[in-house]
């Protein structure tokens, strides 16, 4: 399946019916009164999150998703029915956007979560409703309300817990091989993964975490090189981001420092919230190298960031073990500090309203 990541839609909710201004006649019942009924309620647009979906492919063609109306109100009570609502199944992750306003009107972070995009037309009252001791014979009723209307984006972000960052050919797709059951495209030309791939990866019988694996960055992927930066979307969500720099590039003159500072730049150009998230580097394929322990002491001294770095050979599967429980342990960290906030903002909360 062709995997889309982002769709313009539009939802037009259904109106209401009309109310009905209609009176009792029947033989031998004189003065029977108003009998008009209300106006069925218009269908609404919902979207629900959907973890058996992963792509917005579904969207792409199908541009307009249209409600019914209601039914109008009809005389001897009978009221409208109201037309049934739409639901549009999307995946998780997926955030969506009013695009005249800009609003956000929802992020689908988990299954099952429904949002409402369009809501439906009340119906409108029969003349039933307007009777009275000095209005007999009402004549009055109202219009169905019009459904609301929105043209709306569609971004799917996915959810992973760590994210790999790397030129083409970095070996971020062998990386995601070597830990996971990820089974993405390798080869030995520049961007063989052309859409986001995820892999979770078990480092025991009750943890795990799931790694996101993007297409690579080039020099000037903000203005549109290679495949550009639109990839870096799906990493927003992430808590850890692996800089996976090939440190033996086969071409000569390739410079591993200027290559992995050109990825930071990028990185910075497209989100400064982005670029501040953790990340460590990840030295790859160590085992073209014979001279190890020096090519990486020279690379980190010019490098000159003080991060955390891991040196693999992925490959082979050298140090990925080692590097995939640093990256659990970490994440246990993080969510043991989240709860704790979560937990001291709860407190000062509860002492505040006492």
């Amino acid at each position: 399946m062709k995997f889309i990541d982002e769709s313009k839609i539009e939802v037009i909710a259904g109106n209401g019916g009309n109310g009905s201004a209609s009176f009792r006649r029947e033989k031998f019942i004189a003065k029977g009164g108003p009998d008009g009924g209300d106006g069925g309620h218009g269908g609404s647009v919902y979207a629900v999150a959907d973890r058996n979906i992963n792509t917005l492919v579904d969207y792409r063609y199908a541009r307009i998703h249209r409600a019914k109306n209601g039914e109008p109100g009809r005389g001897s009570d009978c009221y409208g029915k109201s037309a049934d609502d739409i639901v549009l199944r999307m995946p998780i992750g997926t955030v969506i956007t009013d695009i005249n306003s800009g609003a956000t009107i929802a992020d689908l972070e988990r299954d099952g979560e429904k949002a409402l995009l369009a809501k439906g037309g009340k119906g409108g009252l029969g003349n039933l409703h307007f009777k009275s001791s000095t209005n007999r014979a009402p004549r009055q009723f109202t219009p169905g309300e019009e459904g609301e209307r929105r043209e709306l984006q569609l971004e799917l972000k996915v959810l992973a817990d760590v994210g790999l960052l790397g030129m083409p050919n970095a070996g971020k797709s062998t990386f995601s091989r070597a830990v996971s059951a990820a089974k993405p495209k390798v080869a030995d030309y520049p961007f063989t993964t052309l859409h986001p791939n995820l892999g979770v990866v078990r480092v025991g019988a009750e943890k795990s975490f799931v790694i996101a694996d993007i297409p690579g960055l080039i020099e000037g992927a903000a203005e549109g090189a290679g495949l550009g930066h639109q990839f870096l979307r799906h990493l927003a969500r992430t808590r850890l981001l692996l800089h996976l720099v090939d440190i033996a590039p086969l071409h000569e003159g390739t410079d591993p420092v200027r290559e992995a500072h050109a990825i930071l730049n990028e990185l910075k150009k497209y989100d400064e919230t982005l670029y501040e998230k953790p990340r460590w580097l990840v030295l790859n394929k160590l085992d073209l190298l014979e001279d190890r322990n020096e090519k990486v002491a020279a690379f980190l001294r010019e490098f000159g960031e003080h991060t955390r770095h891991f040196t693999i050979s992925a490959i082979n599967g050298d140090g990925c073990q080692e590097l995939a429980w640093a990256i659990m342990a970490h994440l246990e960290e993080a969510a043991a500090a989240e709860q704790a906030a979560i937990a001291e903002s709860a407190q000062e909360s509860d002492a505040a309203t006492f």
